[in-house]
């Protein structure tokens, strides 16, 4: 995953910072909950494709 391209990457709904997941390969947004997914390295920046995520994994 390019670091630039994760520089400028925000939540398309609440335009937060993301977390990078390397090993689940998401972005998470901790204050929507949802997590976005990453496939062939590109970033899958869409509601309807995000997972929900559980409070436990926030830490």
């Amino acid at each position: 995953m390019d670091h630039n391209l994760l520089d400028i990457l925000v939540c398309p709904l609440c335009k937060g910072e993301l977390l990078y997941k390397k090993d689940a390969q998401e972005l998470i947004c901790r204050f929507d909950k949802l997590a976005y997914p990453i496939r062939d390295d590109i970033p899958v920046m869409l509601e309807e494709e995000a997972r929900k995520v559980a409070a436990e994994e926030l830490d």
